[in-house]
């Protein structure tokens, strides 16, 4: 397969302002694409597009309206989009039955919805012309662990989102890969304690496997590349099997509590 060429591409990220999308969007600027990145927090994603001197606005991935006038934007600035990086999600930990309705709905909503409005929307403006589309889920897209339900079921729904587009739009040249990292040092794991053997992944590291995924057209990526075979084969595992893999990995209730150091990153999850 000849190798997809990043340079010269116009890539939009979303959630960029920090964490896994700012190292996203510097990576592919390294490849030598145009880069936009959209965010929720116009303060954050307005310095972070200053700092690494590329485009950045507002854009809620909830909101088609919103999706459709950021890409406008972008081609407006940087030319028709080659490239579309679904990154912007929330992960609530805690048990599914003390969650609100309302933390429930906005996990949907950004998480799933978003991706589903991010990806109709990059697809439609690649029809005739080709693309790559990558979604960034989780390795929770197909490890599942007690106080992740939540957003296990919202990185399920991703991964098997993306093996369906990616079917359903071949024959447009239009390619759709997901990324599952393993927990990842940022924000998102803030306040949870996992063992050794499950430590955390860098940003950087998930901007490598997108970048990697993009050039060599890969339908998936398991970040780190260890954790694939379990992934892969989780779901046929026996259940006193699973728990006990949950046991040694130390996620067996990690998920369900979190110190106080968590509050702040839970607040913003909710709209607070």
């Amino acid at each position: 397969m000849t190798r997809f060429v990043i340079a010269g591409k116009v890539a939009v990220v979303t959630g960029g302002a920090r964490g896994i999308g700012r190292a996203i969007a510097a990576a592919l600027l390294a490849q030598g694409a145009h880069v936009a990145i959209g965010d929720i927090d116009t303060v954050t994603v307005k310095t972070t597009a200053g700092d690494l001197g590329i485009l950045g606005d507002t854009m809620d991935v909830t909101d088609p309206a919103s999706v459709a006038a950021f890409l406008e934007l972008v081609q407006r600035e940087l030319g028709p989009v080659d490239l579309w990086i679904n990154n912007a999600g929330i992960m609530p930990i805690g048990r599914v039955l003390e969650q609100s309705d309302a933390l429930v709905r906005r996990t949907v909503d950004i998480n799933v919805h978003g991706v589903i409005n991010g990806s109709r929307a990059a697809a439609r403006a690649m029809t005739g012309r080709g693309g790559r589309i990558v979604n960034i889920a989780s390795i929770a897209g197909r490890i599942p662990a007690p106080g992740m339900a939540l957003y296990n079921a919202t990185k399920f729904a991703v991964v098997g989102f993306s093996e369906a587009l990616d079917a359903e739009l071949a024959d447009q040249d239009i390619r759709v890969s997901a990324v599952l990292p393993s927990f990842t040092a940022t924000e998102l794991i803030s306040g949870i304690t996992v063992n050794r053997l499950s430590k955390p992944v860098a940003p950087e590291q998930i901007a490598a496997a997108v970048v990697s995924v993009l050039a060599h057209g890969r339908r998936q990526a398991v970040i780190p590349g260890s954790l694939a075979p379990s992934a892969a084969m989780w779901a046929m595992l026996p259940r006193p099997v699973s728990r006990f893999l949950r046991r040694i990995a130390g996620f067996e209730d990690a998920f369900l509590h979190s110190d106080g150091t968590r509050a702040a990153y839970d607040a913003r999850i909710a709209g607070e």
